[in-house]
């Protein structure tokens, strides 16, 4: 499986469904895993979902080749542009042989 790219995308929930009409509208990330609520914190700050801190992140998981990566990259950087506010992040490792 050293051919496929693990894809993270992690941001606030508030961009969940832009998200993901924009992975439909480029044909990308068809097979994933999402986790819906998370919490954390980053260079946006913190996410708790609390009454301090009551935003909550997304988390999405996906196993593509390497150009599904790249379509997904570039949704995740239209989405940053667009809301440069809400802690978009993309992360992709690349697999190896075991």
């Amino acid at each position: 499986m050293s051919d496929m790219i693990r894809v993270e995308v992690i941001a606030n929930r508030s961009v969940q469904e832009d998200f993901f009409e924009a992975l439909a509208e480029a044909g990308a990330g068809t097979y994933y895993t999402l986790f819906p609520e998370v919490q954390g914190a980053g260079n946006a700050g913190p996410r708790r979902g609390d009454h301090i801190w009551p935003e909550e992140n997304f988390v999405y998981v996906a196993y593509v080749s390497i150009d599904e990566a790249r379509a997904i990259r570039a949704v995740t950087d239209t989405l940053r542009s667009a809301f440069p506010d809400e802690g978009i992040r993309f992360f992709a490792v690349r697999g190896t042989d075991v």
